[in-house]
């Protein structure tokens, strides 16, 4: 089964939780920091808080009802105090600079992303399209060394709107210099990636490693060698 679209020339990705391994890098960045700074939470207890509240937030942030700064604090804030761990203010600004320092050092991406870039880049044109902040989206991508994969990496900063703004999608295709008609966007979020590339013309491509059910009318992928089915 191909893409419907058999002319796709430029494949788009998300980059957190699509290629690069968001939640088993940022746990590896917090354990290195809670131990260097001799916080003594339990890790476990501390992700089961932290990772769905980070969730929440960035989905505020996505929809402009915070700032990066509201985000970067208040995800640690509201976890420490649901574990009820008493830590002043001060150190969690710290802490949350110290998140964005370490985090781009991990490398972990998910199983078939390097195998199937080699499978794509002969074929296709690549780019990123990402919500997250440019120069720290810039260090994962050349920390776990797939910068070379990509033609253009267009990020909301440069932008001036997230995704799923049609805006953001529209100023991708531009910087790539390809035609909606002709490209494909492949992401995890369901409103951000698919809707919001299938709003703005494009075809797209939901990953989602949980087997999430959704519309039949949407492509989608449990394993990233899975799109040798569409492209």
């Amino acid at each position: 089964m191909k893409a419907t679209n058999i002319n796709i020339t430029d494949v788009f990705f998300d980059l957190d939780h699509t290629l690069w391994d968001f939640e088993k890098n940022s746990a590896l960045a917090f354990e290195n920091i809670f131990k260097t700074q001799d916080i003594a939470v339990d890790m476990t207890n501390f992700l089961q808080f932290y990772v769905p509240i980070n969730r929440e937030y960035w989905e505020k942030y996505r929809k402009d009802e915070i700032t990066q700064k509201e985000l970067r604090f208040g995800r640690l804030k509201d976890t420490f105090d649901l574990m009820e761990f008493v830590i002043d203010d001060d150190t969690i600004v710290f802490l949350s600079e110290q998140y964005l320092v370490h985090l781009p050092k991990y490398n972990h991406l998910f199983e078939g992303t390097i195998e199937i870039l080699d499978y794509l880049k002969p074929k296709y044109n690549l780019h990123i399209i990402t919500n997250g902040f440019a120069e720290i989206q810039g260090n994962k991508m050349n920390n776990s060394y797939i910068s070379q994969y990509f033609k253009t990496i267009t990020n909301s900063e440069m932008a001036g709107v997230k995704k799923p703004n049609s805006l953001i999608f529209e100023y991708a295709l531009d910087l790539a210099n390809a035609k909606k008609e002709n490209s494909i966007m492949i992401g995890d979020c369901i409103e951000a990636d698919v809707q919001g590339a299938l709003d703005a013309g494009l075809d797209a491509i939901l990953f989602t490693e949980s087997n999430e059910q959704v519309s039949e009318n949407i492509k989608q992928i449990n394993h990233l060698l899975e799109l040798k089915k569409y492209l």
